[in-house]
């Protein structure tokens, strides 16, 4: 039997499995973008892929202080793409 990987989403505090989040990273050069593939370099951070979550995340500007950087609004629209 092969292991789930669990991760924490940023907005709502919940444990899922890695595959029904969407992982936001701060590359190293600075810049944000949404890894689809989970596996870009640099400091990441999981979120639902909910439209709930994002608009909740957007509320208390979870990403912004998960990846401790300030987050452009069209991070946002992006996101809303990627609901389910």
């Amino acid at each position: 039997m092969k292991k789930i990987p669990m991760r924490r989403c940023i907005a709502t505090g919940e444990s899922l499995p890695k595959n029904e989040l969407l992982r936001i990273v701060r590359t190293p050069e600075g810049s944000v973008k949404i890894d689809v593939t989970g596996k870009a370099n640099g400091h990441g951070t999981y979120i639902k892929k909910s439209p709930e979550a994002f608009e909740l995340a957007k509320k208390k500007k979870a990403i912004d202080k998960a990846l401790e950087t300030s987050v452009p609004e069209s991070l946002y629209d992006e996101l809303a793409r990627y609901a389910k």
